[in-house]
This record gives structure tokens, sequence and C-alpha cells, in this order.
């Protein structure tokens, strides 16, 4: 009996820790990440956002002679006087910001240079292409021009802790980011295959991203997320099949399974 009682409890230890060990081991995000990057490691492809059709874009260009911006004023344009101090000198720069949406051929209505082609450009690439004609063609010689997305949205979709459509600011946002916003990932979620489908060039395409391996992580296309991202994080198997009379009679057989271990346990300690 005692040998019985004693063979017992050494398999539901060793299924607890098994159990505990697999948990952890399909838990934990980006492994191997404290080894790889041990010492700093140089961002080869640092990602800039392109510009694609529906974006919304806000452009604002920037002179010491205001009324220069008078012609390129498309009706939306918020023009006024701003004091920019350098030092002991005082300068007076007028700027006003224009905003735009990207039509489906990829193409803006500038004022004055008329159609402008900007999908699949940067934001840095359109403020550089927009500046450099307004000072060759002799519009504005003393042209800043500055250029942003307003924002982008992606969808965050399954097993996560609060998921739905979010509107971000700025130009950069990785998968890791958008995961966090949705509240990260439940329990019973997938972490090894979570599904990013990316709509670019007018073509569809889907990546499955390994959430539990730093390098794939890392190197994955669909780190950094674009224009009306689609996230879908899968549930396990115990979540699919969840209120189904397999799972309830499972969870029944783990509770019977603990009563007996602590029966157990307690008829040992009393015969101590």
């Amino acid at each position: 009996m005692k040998r019985t009682t004693t063979s017992l409890l050494v398999c539901a230890l060793c299924m607890g820790l098994t159990t505990s060990c697999i948990s952890n081991k399909k838990m934990i995000y980006l492994q191997g990440a404290t080894q790889d990057y041990a010492l700093p490691h140089e961002i080869k492809d640092y990602f800039q956002l392109k510009i694609q059709p529906d974006d919304q874009l806000a452009i604002s260009v920037a002179s010491k002679d205001g009324e220069l911006l008078i012609r390129f004023n498309n009706n939306t344009l918020i023009g006024g006087g701003n004091n920019s101090t350098t030092g002991t000198n005082t300068v007076n720069v007028s700027s006003g910001v224009s905003y735009f949406k990207v039509n489906i051929e990829g193409n803006i209505e500038f004022p004055i240079f008329g159609t402008l082609h900007v999908g699949g450009l940067t934001t840095d690439q359109v403020s550089k292409m927009i500046q450099k004609r307004m000072i060759d063609e002799g519009y504005i010689n003393d042209a800043v021009v500055n250029t942003k997305i307003m924002s982008f949205k992606v969808t965050v979709l399954g097993d996560v802790k609060n998921p739905g459509t979010q509107t971000y600011q700025g130009e950069r946002l990785t998968i890791l980011e958008a995961l966090g916003k949705a509240g990260d990932l439940t329990n019973s979620a997938f972490r090894n295959n979570v599904l990013v489908v990316r709509e670019e060039n007018g073509q569809r395409r889907a990546y499955e991203v390994n959430l539990l391996d730093n390098q794939a992580v890392f190197s994955s296309p669909a780190y950094y997320l674009q224009q009306n991202d689609v996230i879908y994080v899968q549930p396990n198997k115990s979540q699919r099949v969840k209120g189904s009379t397999s799972y309830t009679w499972l969870s029944v057989g783990s509770t019977v399974v603990g009563m007996i271990v602590s029966i157990v346990s307690l008829i040992v300690a009393l015969k101590k």
C-alpha cells in the first residue's frame, strides 16, 4: 500500500512538472532573445511606412514670407505667423498645413503643381519632392516642407483581451505594440502562429508570426505593421471545445484526480 501510494504521488508530481514545463515553453515570448541579443545588433532594415490609397496626409509648408504660401492654399490651409527664436535673433516664419486624401491611384491634387503621385513613397520622400519643386521652380526659395500620415488603423481579432479596430498616430507600429494595445493574448491563445493579413499594391498576403521565437518575430515582414493590417490570434484546442461534453468531462476528471491525490497525501501523512 505504501509503495503504491508513493508511486501515485511520484506520478502526480511528474505530471505536474511536465505540464508546467510545457506550459512555460508555450507561453514565453521571444525565447532566446537574451542570448541572441546579449550584444547590440544593428537594425539593418529600419522600417518607414509607405503611403497608400485612402491615407490622410498633412503637408505643412513654412517660409519667412507668408504671402508666398497663399498660392498653395487648398482651402484647408491654416496659416499664421510664428516666431522662431534662435539665440538672440528672432525670425518671423509663416507656415500653413494642408490636408489631402490619397486617391485609389495613389495621387493627391496639390495646389499649383496639380496631380502628384505619392503612393508607395515615404513621407520624407514626399516632403523632399515638393520642397525641391517649390525651390527649383522659383515659388518659395526658403521653403521647408513636412509631411505626416495623420493616422492608420489595424484590426486585432481572436483570442486577445480587447479585440477590435484601433487607430494609431505616428508611422511606426510593431506587432508586439499592437498586441499590447489589445491587452495581450489570453492564456488560452496560440502564440506560435499569429496570423497577419495584409493588402499591399493590389495584392493580399498572409504571414504567420511565431511569438515564441525571437528571430522569427524580428525578421518577419509583418513585424512592422502597415495600414489596414489584420491580426488574428487563434485559440488553442481546449478553448475551441470549451462548453462541449468532452471538455466538461475532462474538467470533472481533472478535479477528481486532484481530490484523489489530496486524499492519498492525507492518508500518507496520517500513517507516519
